[in-house]
């Protein structure tokens, strides 16, 4: 028996088919191998092409097929995870009205803030656990706001996971899970949040069917099965946004278990027991993916717009015709502390953990006679290391105090330098699995169907590659308080 898992990215689509008893991946493939653009029409906005994705996944999946490493009749279930925080509209015909406004568009700041302050701070925090922020409900009020004629036509409103769930089976869900992401959801009522929806003149009629995370949420159609290479009506039994699932690809299911993940964003996530939140809403927590209103588990996420993205615009600027490995041994060979250049990563809109500031990313102290490219491949990953640290203690603040940290050797998290960068100026020691986002869509699916009998039945077999321990702590601290005096001078201008 095969599981298939999709990941929709917001650089590529991810595609792994694992063999469901023994979790070995058989093909793991991307589509495009370029990284697709965001569409910026304003500052701070940004946008994608749900119709893309739907693109981009059906070509995926025929992608793994052509490797000719498996039967794609042997596949008895789809997991999805998806960019978090997306909006999709769609009309009665179940056509999509507009771009998705995506995870790190900026536009409905000040009405998140709107909504904080009309609703109440100690209201918003004990029952939504955030500020309504710049969340999809706000941006579901933006378009209300702004673009009346095209809310007018909105029929239902989903999360990215959704829309490419819609596509495959011609119905419509969602959970729990997905809908505290969008700041929907009333933690202490256990029920739709009538507070955001009063408040921003929000119908419920717009939201899908709730039904648990692991759980049917339809069946492969024959058109899409045929054009597919699939089974008619094989299940999708797992859906979940891509740091709850990021959390379950590396088995941090229960209180204080910590995953972080470096790819386009940067993100580190723990569970707690507890309805935590911070009173300045720069973590947020959601529903993890075995959320329930009888056992409670909370993911509590601090998240940075501007990592991967960073490395790869370095890349673009500086290192031209270089692999990304390339650029990791490169800077390498520049000592800790890249001869002094700092650099910010915060240049992917309004950062929640700055509370919601653009600070926009910088370059600090250049000398023209000693900087290469080399230091700027450095300064980067230290750069987005030590934004990791500045939030890892803006969780230590809320109570999550990891004592090892899970990443999958993905990303980021491939290149030595920033791993022992990060360890380092956390003083964390790191656990590297060998997972990814849509292998744990794949295994979310096999507990969705029942293969597993539980999530800890299902990561039985994945052992840790190895784990990497803090080595020059004190030096990375030194040059930490560096980086943070430049941030925070930017922070007061």
């Amino acid at each position: 028996m095969l599981l298939l898992g999709i990941d929709i990215g917001t650089s590529s689509i991810k595609v792994a088919v694992i063999n469901a008893q023994t979790q070995e991946t058989l093909v793991s493939v991307q589509y495009p191998d370029t990284e697709t653009p965001i569409i910026s029409l304003q500052k701070g906005w940004a946008e994608q092409s749900p119709q893309d994705w739907w693109k981009h996944t059906k070509l995926a999946i025929l992608k793994a097929h052509a490797q000719n490493k498996y039967n794609p009749s042997d596949i008895a279930a789809i997991g999805i995870a998806y960019q978090m925080h997306g909006l999709v509209c769609i009309d009665k015909n179940e056509q999509v009205l507009r771009n998705s406004i995506i995870w790190c568009d900026s536009r409905a700041v000040e009405l998140g803030n709107q909504a904080f302050e009309a609703i109440g701070a100690e209201k918003s925090l004990g029952h939504l656990l955030n500020s309504p922020g710049n969340f999809t409900a706000s941006k579901l009020a933006w378009v209300k706001n702004n673009e009346p004629e095209i809310f007018a036509q909105i029929n239902k409103i989903m999360l990215p996971g959704d829309y490419i769930a819609l596509q495959l089976t011609n119905s419509l869900t969602t959970s729990i899970s997905s809908l505290s992401e969008g700041i929907f959801w009333d933690f202490k009522e256990d029920e739709l949040s009538k507070d955001v929806f009063n408040h921003y003149g929000l119908n419920e009629s717009v939201i899908p069917t709730i039904q648990n995370v692991f759980a049917s949420h339809g069946q492969i159609s024959a058109s899409i099965a045929e054009e597919l290479l699939l089974t008619k009506g094989i299940p999708v039994t797992y859906k979940a946004g891509d740091q709850p699932n990021n959390a379950l690809s590396l088995n941090v299911m229960e209180p204080g278990e910590v995953a972080a993940t470096a790819g386009t964003s940067g993100v580190i996530y723990g569970v707690s027991d507890q309805l935590k939140y911070d009173a300045k809403s720069r973590v947020n927590s959601f529903a993890h993916v075995n959320h329930t209103s009888t056992l409670q588990r909370i993911g509590v996420l601090l998240c940075i717009n501007g990592t991967g993205i960073l490395n790869s615009w370095i890349k673009q600027i500086a290192g031209a015709g270089l692999s990304y490995q390339q650029m990791n041994d490169a800077a390498s060979t520049i000592a800790p502390g890249s001869d002094g250049l700092v650099l910010l990563p915060f240049g992917n809109g309004a950062e929640r953990m700055l509370e919601n500031k653009t600070v926009d990313a910088h370059m600090n102290h250049i000398n023209l006679n000693k900087h290469t490219p080399a230091h700027l491949f450095r300064a980067a990953q230290e750069g987005i290391a030590f934004a990791f640290r500045y939030g890892l203690d803006i969780l230590r603040e809320n109570g999550i105090t990891p004592t090892i940290i899970r990443a999958g050797k993905a990303n980021l998290f491939l290149s030595d330098v920033f791993a022992q960068a990060f360890v380092n100026a956390t003083n964390t020691p790191v656990e590297l699995i060998n997972s990814d986002g849509s292998v744990g869509a794949a295994i979310g699916a096999g507990i969705g169907l029942g293969v597993y009998a539980s999530s800890k039945e299902a990561f039985s077999i994945n052992k840790p590659l190895k784990i990497i321990e803090p080595n020059a702590a004190e030096q990375y601290n030194d040059l930490y308080q560096d980086w943070k005096s430049v941030l925070t001078k930017q922070l007061t201008n």
